[in-house]
């Protein structure tokens, strides 16, 4: 999807005190401080948290995914969103009747800054270890897009989200008596990663996968077709063919609407059975959607309508 200019703000709010006093100056929070207000009011519309299957659910937006797995030993959160939406995927976790400190990993998909500018609020909130793909690190740590993404032109900056442990494709995260396994799905960002684990419902146990977004968007002035991004475009090939052959139940895409996931939600929630979310196609269909986008991206770059 386009990214809306970026409007960054960060105005110390302004608190009443009664009695006739002078106002208050709350303190001012980085972490909180809001990111592309535009663009939020599109993504982060509120809704209550959702069960999707066994220990998943969704403690996000109607317009950005949030992941929450239960475990034995704590819970996992995949992605942040926006740091404005914070305090609503807090309330969220605290709906379920679980406790924000008991967060033990947060995992991210991507270092854009609709998916991980909250990222380190949250971080700091719960204590849980932040976890991403190795070559998304430095661009979390610092909130600033790599030079080699494609859309690093237009990629707000954020506050950085605090350390982060690198991981590479394939590396598990254990706890309480889940897996969580990360896939690499370079692409969109060069250190997209996606993730994938097992959730059961009375011994019926599926295949979850947390996708990062496939999008072949890519800022002006970026082709993938260039000699020094040949490499990220390889890789983005390679991505669709992961995704294809992931096993694959249940998808939960970062942005719902890039896989119908905002229609299941809908449905689930009215009580539509079965689950509307279990569909052992839906990763392939995900990334053929995406390969012929990708496809079109590099037709037009060599027909010149992309410069």
């Amino acid at each position: 999807m386009a990214v809306p200019k970026i409007v960054p703000f960060g105005l110390a709010l302004i608190a009443s005190v009664s009695g006739g006093e002078a106002n208050a100056r709350v303190p001012h929070d980085p972490l909180l401080q809001p990111v592309d207000p535009v663009a939020a009011n599109q993504w982060l519309v509120k809704q209550p948290p959702l069960h999707i299957y066994g220990n998943t659910y969704l403690v996000g937006f109607a317009g950005l995914n949030v992941g929450l797995i239960k475990t034995r030993a704590g819970l996992i959160l995949i992605d942040g969103a926006l740091p404005q939406g914070v305090p609503a995927i807090e309330a969220n976790i605290k709906a379920l009747g679980f406790r924000v400190r008991d967060v033990r990993y947060i995992l991210s998909t991507e270092p854009h800054f609709d998916h991980a500018s909250g990222i380190g609020a949250l971080a700091r909130d719960s204590h849980a270890v932040v976890i991403a793909g190795k070559a998304a690190v430095q661009a979390l740590e610092t909130g600033r897009p790599s030079a080699d993404d494609p859309q690093a032109a237009y990629h707000a900056h954020y506050h950085g989200v605090g350390p982060v442990r690198g991981v590479s494709d394939g590396a598990t995260i254990r706890l309480g008596g889940v897996t969580v396994t990360a896939v690499a799905t370079p692409g969109h960002t060069p250190g997209s990663t996606s993730w994938s684990w097992q959730s059961c419902e009375r011994g019926d146990c599926k295949a979850m996968v947390f996708a990062s977004s496939l999008n072949p968007i890519a800022a002006d002035f970026y082709l993938f077709t260039g000699p020094e991004h040949q490499g990220l475009a390889d890789a983005f090939r390679q991505s669709f063919a992961t995704m294809r052959a992931l096993p694959c139940d249940i998808l939960i895409s970062a942005h719902p609407d890039q896989s119908g996931g905002d229609v299941k939600a809908v449905q689930l929630r009215a009580g539509t059975d079965p689950n509307p979310f279990l569909d052992p196609g839906a990763c392939r269909a995900f990334a053929d959607r995406f390969e012929a986008l990708f496809d079109k991206r590099i037709a037009d770059e060599k027909a010149g309508r992309v410069k």
